[in-house]
């Protein structure tokens, strides 16, 4: 397909649509803490829809739709348990003490539960982390764009090299997310990250319907599924074990623990409004589902494209058409192509001849594929707004934890609220130059969320372990709490060091090491190094604060969950309570869950 000028018109319109955000806040960025913090004074409802947004990046966007490609209707109940209850959890418990704490950060807070040296290695790490992630982001979209060929006639027209594509479909959304956050500051990213999630369910849902109404629905969708479908989900116990690993390993420490989403709920105008956001967010979750692994299913469902010749005879001449589909589209189920070779174009093979297919284009073949030209902008638009709402939260997060963790540390004292402006616009354009450069130095990588996984696994799994232990255990030490992050993350690369997926090679997919065990594929081995690390850190935490000196209970008011006293509540209906909105997002999703079974 190719770009029309209501295609362009379109994408020029959000991308000022972004950019005006951050023109139109630029006059109350005045001090370090309305740049950094939103001035603390968002409702909750805004803080929640951008709690899910920053999330939900474009690798999430195209990667579960993969994971609906590849597992099935498992792929949802992983994401129900990975995100709804981790949600719950924090906002039920974790948010009276990020928030009643006054902690600008999660860094600070680890600060101020256990020391100094834990609060400055977390920081480290997680500033690291946004920018890998970011880099892996910027190249995920950009691969996208050019596997699809969509800009490939707009190129050429213009007279600039097709080779172009790839560079520019990394700068351009990086440099959006630059300008706006860099003048609108976290209230300017939050609102953006709202409408970037309205429109992403805007495009995705009649897309997914009319999806469902090209296999004949439902039925038609579970009749067309081809045989042998989703094979590679590991089933009986070692299923089990997988759905409670990512419920309690990886969504907890994304969802709990990590600064990048956290800070929406800190933005939040109350202790109450901060509590009831991650709880909005788990509600607006359980539509993701529908929007976001649904594709994958009717992608893999479609027929798949074929080379044909169309023979026509006018006037006693004989005309053949043909619509040549390249090898790798063929190669493919349905509309997730296999991948291909870099340089020769065809498609690849796994060792047992069947082709390895790229599921990660499964939801943006299905938008090229039922979106007519003249709207095809909105689909490209809603992808590149999963894209920069994920990004603009590394740069938020990024931005915060160097003005209020790094930067002091280095200079031995707290700057005042001028120069956190200040630090936070720098660190903001540092944060998406390194992002950039990260993009271009991680080309050629095949699967961005498999290589996010290890990262989330060396730095959040081990973050939750300490968090989850400071938060309820007074007994829990700075010594114990520092030992576990560097014992867990240790233990993370060992792991992912050791083992190498059956699909991939050794190196960055893991193996760097030596392979010692192989899985089956790149889910799995992030799940169990993830596992790894959380044991491990927990472990060693435990030990090491039994054996090290305890603070005095009156240090750990507020820091601690059983030292904390409960704020005094307005008098509110029971069904208005915190406790009612998780419990009726709770039953839903499992009710939603046993459906998926």
């Amino acid at each position: 397909m190719k770009l029309v000028s209501s295609d362009l018109l379109i994408l020029l319109v959000c991308f000022a649509g972004f950019l005006f955000a951050g023109f139109v806040l630029r006059s109350r960025m005045k001090t370090g803490r309305e740049f950094l913090l939103a001035g603390r004074s968002l409702p909750a409802w805004i803080c929640g829809v951008a709690f899910l947004a920053a999330g939900l990046g474009v690798t999430q966007l195209t990667v579960l739709g993969g994971w609906g490609a590849r597992y099935g209707l498992q792929a949802a109940r992983l994401w129900l348990i990975g995100a709804i209850p981790p949600m719950l959890f924090a906002g039920l418990f974790l948010m009276p003490l990020y928030y009643g704490s006054k902690a600008r950060t999660v860094p600070e807070f680890l600060g101020m539960r256990f020391d100094g040296k834990t609060r400055v290695l977390n920081a480290w790490l997680f500033a690291a982390m946004t920018v890998v992630s970011s880099g892996i982001a910027l190249y995920a979209m950009a691969r996208i764009l050019r596997a699809l060929h969509i800009f490939d006639g707009l190129f050429r027209g213009w007279g600039w090299p097709v080779s172009w594509i790839l560079p520019c479909s990394i700068v351009v959304p990086a440099a959006v997310v630059l300008v706006y956050v860099a003048l609108g500051g976290l209230r300017g990213a939050i609102y953006n990250q709202a409408v970037q999630f309205l429109l992403v369910v805007a495009v995705f849902l009649p897309v997914v319907l009319l999806g469902l109404r090209a296999v004949g629905g439902w039925g038609g969708l579970v009749a067309a599924l081809p045989m042998g479908f989703a094979h590679e989900w590991v089933g009986g116990a070692q299923g089990g074990w997988m759905g409670l690993g990512l419920g309690l390993v990886l969504g907890m420490s994304f969802w709990c623990a990590d600064f990048r989403v956290i800070q929406m709920a800190l933005a939040a105008k109350n202790l109450e409004s901060a509590r009831r956001v991650p709880l909005i967010a788990a509600g607006l979750a359980l539509f993701v589902p529908l929007l976001l692994v649904l594709p994958g299913l009717v992608a893999i469902a479609l027929p798949t494209p074929r080379t044909t010749t169309v023979e026509r005879i006018e006037g006693g001449i004989i005309s053949r058409t043909t619509t040549v589909v390249p090898a790798a589209v063929e190669a493919g189920t349905g509309l997730v192509p296999a991948t291909a070779d870099p340089v020769s174009r065809q498609p690849i093979y796994a060792a047992n001849g069947q082709a390895q297919l790229d599921y990660e284009l499964a939801t943006p073949n299905l938008l090229v594929r039922f979106l007519p030209t003249g709207l095809l902008g909105l689909g490209l638009a809603a992808l590149l707004a999963g894209l920069m709402s994920g990004v603009a939260a590394n740069a938020t997060a990024f931005n915060s934890v160097v003005a209020y963790d790094i930067l002091p540390t280095l200079r031995g004292r707290a700057g005042n609220d001028e120069a956190a402006l200040r630090v936070g616009r720098w660190a903001t354009a540092g944060g998406i130059l390194l992002a950039v450069g990260m993009a271009f130095a991680v080309t050629g990588l095949h699967s961005g969320m498999e290589m996010l996984l290890p990262a989330l696994a060396v730095v959040n799994a081990p973050l939750f372990a300490v968090l989850l232990a400071g938060m309820f255990w007074k007994r829990a030490t700075g010594h114990g709490a520092f030992a576990g992050l560097v014992v867990g993350g240790g233990a993370a690369l060992l792991h992912h060091g050791l083992t190498l997926p059956v699909d991939a090679q050794a190196g960055l997919e893991g193996g760097w090491i030596a392979v010692r065990h192989s899985y089956p594929n790149g889910l799995v081995q992030g799940l169990w190094t993830a596992v790894a690390a959380f044991c491990m850190s927990l472990i060693v935490m435990v030990a090491v604060s039994l054996f090290t000196k305890v603070r005095a209970e009156s240090e750990l008011a507020g820091l601690v969950y059983g030292l904390t006293p409960k704020p005094a509540r307005k008098k509110a209906a029971w069904w208005k309570r915190p406790e009612a909105l998780a419990a009726g997002v709770l039953l839903a999703a499992v009710v939603l869950s046993f459906l998926l079974a």
